[in-house]
């Protein structure tokens, strides 16, 4: 092939294409919703779990081992054999079995970080909170949870950013949000522009949500800018 031929194939199949996005519009504002969909209900589903997990842990500290250990084991299961365990059970098909993949792949970020977080929950704040005549549960909710929601936010933090570059994975049976643009230019005679326009969002999404993370941790534990 001379350099003229490749110099036209690479005109004819560029990087990065206004018209594709023009004219994909629908596709890709669908496969990002997707990709936004798994993405916050794996995070919500995997806090409902790993939340009551790490207080668990951190009330019992015998069990804080075996919940850690547990949940390292299903984060170190490799995705793709993880989907292929899964996706035979509950559908080929289906976006519940990304879905569950996720939610295990978030629990250990989560659990952790939790756990740290009520770890680093002054002894004064406490004792205090003892002094008045908090039981358990009410120094949990008033006292335990508030003053460890920067770690709380922390793992949840790193279990969204984590969790929207997992979500491609589930491309392979179609319900990969913006990882069916990824997969499918690879599939579609390496289309390029369908391959950028997947990757680029698929890094803008995880940053703006990182983004709106922040400030949600801001606004709610203003003690740690008055601290700084």
């Amino acid at each position: 092939m001379s350099l003229r031929d490749l110099a036209y194939q690479d005109a004819a199949n560029p990087w990065f294409s206004w018209d594709y996005i023009r004219t994909n519009s629908s596709t890709i504002l669908d496969a990002l919703g997707e990709h936004v969909t798994l993405t916050a209900e794996a995070v919500a589903l995997a806090a409902v779990v790993a939340i009551p997990l790490g207080v668990l842990a951190y009330w019992v500290r015998p069990l804080s081992g075996p919940i850690l250990v547990v949940s390292g084991v299903l984060y170190t299961i490799p995705s793709l054999a993880l989907l292929a365990f899964i996706a035979p059970a509950v559908g080929p098909t289906k976006s519940t079995s990304v879905l569950i993949g996720l939610v295990l792949y978030a629990l250990l970020l989560i659990v952790r970080n939790t756990l740290a977080g009520l770890n680093q929950v002054p002894r004064e704040a406490q004792d205090a909170a003892t002094g008045m005549g908090y039981g358990r549960w009410s120094r949990l909710l008033r006292v335990d949870l508030p003053l460890a929601l920067p770690g709380i936010l922390t793992g949840l933090r790193l279990a969204t950013v984590s969790t929207v570059a997992l979500v491609t994975i589930g491309g392979l049976i179609g319900k990969g949000g913006l990882g069916n643009l990824i997969l499918g230019g690879f599939r579609n005679n390496f289309f390029k522009a369908e391959i950028t326009t997947g990757a680029i969002l698929c890094v803008l999404l995880g940053l703006v949500l990182d983004l709106i993370l922040i400030g949600t941790g801001r606004v709610l534990t203003p003690w740690t800018r008055r601290a700084r």
